[in-house]
């Protein structure tokens, strides 16, 4: 049974995939797929669990940043995009029966008053430490509590 809150920080460019865009949806929730990163694929396939915690981030932006907050609401499970041939997310080798990809859903909770810019995050000694600082590159990386709050406190808003 699942017990420990976990904390994640989700990389998506908004052009593809906004915050706004996930306020958007049905119940504010959304599939997050694409990933195609084994790393990141193994986070979504075996850790990340519903109630865990989303620093949402947008990338590949002039001025990168972690916009506003989400939740877990539903665990890994093989990730469709893979299986569509006319999908920009397609892989030949994924099937149902033995799915590559995996995906979360998540749900909006709520925007930073105060976006929470990549080099505010670099410069604050308490997130020396994150992934986001030491390699960045990865879609999807754990955030120990403690970074979380301090960027939830970075940001204007009470930790979830």
């Amino acid at each position: 049974m699942y017990t420990t809150m976990n904390y994640w920080l989700f990389k998506t460019e908004p052009g593809c995939f906004s915050f706004d865009d996930l306020k958007g949806c049905p119940n504010m929730t959304e599939h997050w797929d694409g990933v195609r990163n084994f790393q990141a694929r193994n986070f979504l396939r075996d850790q990340i669990q519903v109630g865990d915690r989303i620093l949402f981030y947008h990338s590949s932006i002039p001025e990168p940043a972690v916009v506003g907050l989400a939740e877990v609401v539903r665990a890994g499970y093989p990730d469709f995009t893979a299986r569509d041939p006319n999908g920009e997310h397609f892989d030949p080798k994924d099937s149902a029966l033995k799915p590559i990809w995996y995906m979360v859903d998540v749900r909006y909770s709520s925007p930073m008053t105060k976006i929470v810019t990549l080099e505010s995050i670099k410069n604050n000694p308490l997130l020396a430490d994150m992934p986001l600082v030491t390699r960045s590159r990865l879609s999807i990386q754990p955030v120990t509590a403690d970074q979380y709050r301090t960027i939830c406190t970075m940001g204007g808003v009470a930790c979830p």
